[in-house]
């Protein structure tokens, strides 16, 4: 047997990636992302969604500290950081996002108010959901690498 093993039998090798996993995950990620990205700008630069924050009752500071975030938010969801910072990301989008929910159905707005954050709810849990799923498929090769120990 002089062949070398197969990729997927060598000890170091990681698990290979389903590639209708990433294809969903860099498809959703990229919408979520400029969904996201387009209301921090909005909310920094149009006039009538300063007034929509004003009508939810929130001060204009927060409009401005809120898109801030975002952006920050943003680069780490698309940046190669730890999983653990990037799980902080979609904590606090996911926050956000029903927090935002909840200040429009308090209010007693309709749809077409609340529709672009629960359409951007429903892509926030698809791209969490593949980045889920891929991170699971990696987890076994990280699990295996981390146990090994240099003690000899």
């Amino acid at each position: 047997m002089t062949q070398a093993a197969p990729a997927m039998l060598r000890a170091d090798a990681a698990p290979p990636r389903s590639r209708g996993l990433l294809i969903g995950f860099w498809v959703t990620t990229a919408l979520f992302t400029l969904q996201m990205g387009f209301t921090a700008y909005a909310q920094l630069k149009l006039p009538q969604v300063a007034a929509a924050f004003a009508h939810l009752g929130f001060p204009d500071y927060f409009r401005v500290e809120l898109s801030w975030a975002k952006f920050a938010g943003l680069a780490v969801l698309v940046a190669p950081v730890p999983a653990r910072v990037k799980e902080w990301a979609y904590a606090g989008f996911a926050i956000t996002l029903v927090s935002a929910l909840i200040a429009h159905f308090s209010v007693g707005d309709g749809p077409q108010s609340w529709g672009w954050a629960a359409g951007t709810a429903v892509l926030w849990a698809l791209s969490y959901g593949f980045w889920r799923l891929l991170e699971a498929k990696s987890a076994p090769s990280a699990k295996r690498h981390s146990s090994i120990s240099t003690d000899d």
